[in-house]
């Protein structure tokens, strides 16, 4: 059964990054402090959730030693300088293991952090560790073969979904306040909704990216922030954000503003309840269908409709871009047969065999979709859907067997994302009521192309108004 809600006492691994750069400003907490609370936590919880896969500990202390020093100077280097977090496992951090949970990259350690964690690092703040991801990130859950199977801390023999799996666990635990993941098809925000939290994907180029591993689905992949509260999100999205001339679809950007907007104005939302046919867990629709009384509660209009894009064009750019993208990565590693687990052997094989046609197919149906939902834009403000179809399954799963009753494959849980990635628009996960039996259920808010400000706005607004953030899972 899913851990009970209950009230948790300021111990400062259970402090909000927002919170922990009050207490710093004003000498309450100092880093060490702070990193040593987090530490005996992850040892306590870590092994029951296996979240994070490579700690630098020693890193971390050094960083959190320097931090200190600059608090008491008062010559911080931010609001985020000194606060603890997690890197997903397939973005670079140098000097460390970097293994995009592949025995391909099992001794990988890059000589340089990718642009974000660069950024991060100038900013003051502690890398703890590296989470946990299935190999090359391309399933829904969190399982490889170097590091195993990761758990949802709502109930460990449930997934926390993936990829970012190990990062929502991580921040769910209370192990670190912050992490950073992947968003290449729903990544960071179905991971983040099973969890409880606020799972940012921004839009394609919002945040520069360089030093970083191959892409293997062409530019539907970003980094964002995942958090237990929205303010959280906001601070670590300004952080990473921002445009890097290495990175050309980020030179129309500027910096991010890390203050949101208290109020925003209405919006007109389109509520669309599933997709198609797919099917949707009875619960999960029922609280989302709640949820959309609550925001035109709060002044929002609301109109329900159907998804405003071709599905069958969706599902169709979903089948040759990851497998055309693990294939063209894979034939620059001879030998890759022998240490590739059999599902992704699978995927390559399937992309080995495409022809460019194929491809060049898949992206004009990118295009097209892009194109239906700039259109859709001009009459709505916001797209409004749960975040994913079904309840966590068993955590060593891929995805779950059946939804309602009805047996569904591997993407049916996902249906809800991919077409945010593939039309490069930022989209986020907002906690809503949770299920009967105390797992979380999120609902998923997409807008235009750059209004991740407006999300975090209207999640921020929707987090006063229905609180979540002292919902903690009783895994100790």
């Amino acid at each position: 059964m899913a851990g009970a809600d209950h009230a948790v006492a300021q111990a400062p691994w259970s402090m909000s990054a927002t919170e922990l750069a009050r207490a710093y400003k004003a000498h309450e907490l100092s880093p060490v402090e702070v990193l040593d609370a987090v530490l005996a936590r992850c040892e306590q919880l870590n092994p029951r959730v296996n979240a994070i896969v490579t700690f630098d500990t020693d890193g971390a202390r050094r960083a959190a030693r320097a931090s200190e020093v600059r608090w008491r100077n008062g010559a911080a280097l931010g609001p985020l300088d000194g606060v603890p977090l997690t890197v997903k496992d397939s973005i670079q951090v140098g000097g460390m293991r970097t293994t995009w949970g592949s025995r391909l990259f099992a001794d990988h350690v890059p000589a340089e952090d990718e642009l974000p964690v660069a950024r991060l690092r100038r900013q003051g703040a502690v890398i703890v560790g590296k989470t946990n991801v299935p190999e090359f990130t391309l399933h829904g859950y969190a399982h490889n073969a170097l590091f195993g199977t990761t758990r949802n801390p709502w109930d460990p023999r449930l997934t926390p979904g993936g990829s970012s799996g190990g990062a929502a666990a991580a921040v769910g635990a209370g192990l670190c306040p912050l992490a950073i993941g992947t968003d290449g098809g729903g990544s960071i925000r179905r991971p983040s909704g099973h969890v409880g939290l606020v799972g940012l994907k921004p839009s394609t180029g919002r945040v520069a990216r360089a030093n970083g591993f191959p892409a293997v689905l062409y530019d539907f992949e970003v980094i964002g922030p995942i958090a237990r509260t929205t303010p959280d999100a906001a601070l670590l999205f300004a952080a990473i954000a921002g445009p890097d001339p290495r990175d050309r679809s980020s030179l129309a950007y500027p910096a991010a503003a890390s203050e949101i907007e208290m109020e925003p104005r209405p919006q007109r939302v389109l509520y669309v309840p599933r997709f198609g046919g797919s099917p949707v867990d009875p619960e999960i629709a029922a609280h989302v269908a709640e949820a959309a009384r609550n925001l035109e509660a709060l002044g929002h209009t609301v109109a329900e409709g159907e998804a405003p894009f071709d599905l069958a064009a969706l599902d169709r750019i979903w089948s040759v871009v990851g497998p055309a993208g693990l294939a063209a990565l894979l034939r620059n590693h001879p030998g890759w047969q022998s240490l590739v687990q059999e599902p992704l052997r699978r995927i390559a094989e399937q992309g080995a065999v495409l022809q460019a046609a194929d491809y060049v197919d898949a992206l004009e149906k990118v295009t097209l979709i892009r194109g239906e939902l700039a259109a859709a834009f001009t009459r709505h403000d916001l797209i409004l859907t749960p975040c994913f179809a079904a309840l966590p399954w068993p955590a060593d799963a891929t995805h779950p067997e059946t939804i309602d009753g009805k047996p569904v494959g591997p993407r049916a849980h996902a249906v809800f994302t991919a077409f945010a990635n593939a039309a490069g628009l930022p989209g986020i996960s907002v906690p809503c009521r949770p299920a009967r039996n105390g797992l979380p259920i999120a609902m998923q808010m997409v807008g235009r192309y750059g209004a991740e400000e407006l999300l975090l706005s209207l999640a921020l607004q929707y987090e006063r108004a229905h609180p979540w953030a002292d919902r903690w899972p009783t895994l100790d």
